[in-house]
């Protein structure tokens, strides 16, 4: 056996040594035997190279079995001559390792958005996100599973669940879910399977699979990264961001893979806001920092509340300003949300298939519903496909206008701008999510819908970040900050600066199921 210890901020200390004087978080040491690296990975010349071969390592040893994580779908070819070109070239990453969410276009895999409707939708290109990150030095190093068709194919799924991934296992409790629908980012990143990972969120995706793993989640302003070659649900509301171990590490793969696109109008803008979104963030304070905590949102669980209160005080000591804003989301906005989801999925939908290269492939939401009807045993054992039978029917462009207009002013003017103008805040909180929940395949997800506020961000469009705040029975939980459209620096500053002032301690992976008898983490 030999003993190989990972940082996962490992290139961040060894390279950029003001990102490592705050927050760098170690992987726990673990054991495994020695074995044959992966098909396009070599032995170690540098310590980049040395990174990726002992993630490697912990995907062999993690994420296969009966009690695997199932996080990652498929490892890219050539890891180590990605590596060597990236830093060949002086490029910002230098190298560093980067796992997809599996409905994101890459040329040297197939995209499924984990179904087998798509498991020959091998389209050679990159989407132009991840051609960003290349630019930039980042290695794609495969394809992460994810909650099949980002969880809109029905309302009683279970998060974290593909036909072509399985489910997605949390590695702080493998009995325990890891949200979605970037599940497999999330995991993959919480146990040290690369240096971050890509997820996408319509409302919620990225953000509370950070949470329940225990890592950094950052939603950015809906336009920031480019959607073209993206599996697509809501143009008003998609978006690619980054999942991280630190908000320095956000906001440095932010910057990667942010840009104008031609083909996506909602990116028009996003060249005039890019910037090297980590300056300041290694020494940024909340001196005099304003923030709104929605107090209502902080939900019906003591020992949830127990944590915030902790972050809070945090904070607090740190020369932040604590705001209470009463507040509670009009039904009406939600409502309205879930029309326009409906109406977009179906449009969207038969756009991105249309566009597919390759045979044979369902060409239309339609064609997508009758192959899961044909493949019912793989696809419809565990739950069905209401949403997309609704997104079907789901046709007055007029009705689908009004819900947008009334869906954007309840949260952008008339929820985020309304609630930081008339208490001039410059972030609201709350906690993400609860505690990470049983995963049940026939009973579906059970979470706890009374904690958080991230669908006011996600349908605003407007930036949202989670970072580690602490734990409930070793459980981790996270808090957001949420503010304006184009205001991802700020955000991801007062979010560095709490994530320097924490005082509780963050659980590491356990790899195991959870267990009542261990102590809870302080």
């Amino acid at each position: 056996m030999r003993t190989i210890l990972l940082l996962a901020a490992s290139l961040c200390s060894l390279e950029n040594p003001l990102a490592a004087q705050y927050a760098e978080r170690p992987v726990v040491a673990i054991e495994i035997p020695k074995m044959e690296l992966p098909e396009g990975l070599e032995p170690a010349t540098t310590a980049a190279e040395g990174a990726a071969v002992g993630q490697a390592y912990r995907i062999a040893r993690y994420d296969s079995g009966p009690d695997g994580l199932n996080a990652v779908i498929a490892l890219a070819p050539h890891i180590t001559a990605q590596i060597r070109n990236a830093r060949s070239r002086h490029t910002a990453l230098k190298g560093r390792t980067v796992l997809v969410k599996d409905n994101i276009e890459t040329r040297e895999l197939p995209t499924t958005a984990g179904s087998l409707a798509l498991a020959e939708n091998w389209t050679r290109r990159d989407a132009p996100l991840i051609a960003n990150l290349r630019r930039a030095g980042g290695v794609m190093m495969g394809k992460t599973n994810l909650s099949e068709w980002a969880n809109i194919r029905d309302g009683n799924s279970t998060s974290g669940w593909s036909a072509v991934g399985g489910l997605t296992r949390n590695p702080h409790a493998i009995d325990r879910n890891t949200c979605g629908s970037s599940s497999g980012s999330g995991a993959a990143v919480a146990a040290g399977f690369a240096w971050a990972a890509i997820g996408t969120e319509t409302d919620g995706s990225i953000t509370c699979p950070a949470s329940v793993n225990g890592v950094v989640g950052f939603k950015p302003t809906v336009g920031m990264v480019s959607r073209t070659h993206v599996v697509p649900i809501s143009h008003s509301q998609d978006t690619a961001g980054p999942m991280t171990r630190t908000v320095f590490d956000a906001a440095l793969l932010l910057g990667a893979i942010a840009g104008s696109d031609p083909a996506d109008p909602a990116t028009a803008e996003a060249d005039a806001h890019v910037a090297d979104f980590t300056a300041g963030l290694a020494d940024g304070s909340l001196e005099g920092v304003r923030i709104g905590v929605l107090v209502n949102q902080i939900g019906n669980r003591q020992d949830v509340r127990e944590v915030f209160e902790t972050a809070l005080a945090d904070m607090e000591r740190a020369g932040a300003e604590l705001v209470e804003i009463e507040y509670e989301a009009p039904d009406e906005m939600f409502g309205a949300e879930f029309t326009v989801l409906l109406y977009e999925l179906r449009t969207g939908m038969a756009a991105y298939l249309a566009s597919l290269p390759g045979k044979n492939l369902p060409r239309d939401l339609a064609g997508l519903i009758a192959f899961n009807v044909e493949n019912a045993g793989s696809e419809l054992r565990w739950f069905g496909q209401s949403l997309f039978e609704q997104a079907l029917e789901t046709t007055d462009e007029a009705v689908y206008r009004e819900a947008r207009a009334t869906s954007l002013r309840l949260a952008g003017e008339e929820g985020i701008d309304r609630l930081m103008r008339e208490h001039k805040v410059d972030a609201l909180v709350a906690p993400t999510r609860g505690p990470a929940w049983t995963s049940d395949l026939v009973n579906g997800d059970s979470f706890n819908g009374s904690i958080g506020a991230g669908s006011l961000a996600a349908i605003a469009g407007y930036p949202h970040l989670t970072v580690p705040m602490g734990a409930v029975e070793r459980l981790p939980i996270g808090i957001s900050f949420m503010g304006g459209a184009w205001q991802d620096a700020s955000i991801l500053a007062i979010g560095a600066a709490y994530e320097r002032v924490r005082s509780a301690t963050i659980p590491q992976p356990s790899f195991e199921r959870w267990d009542p008898d261990l102590a809870p983490v302080d």
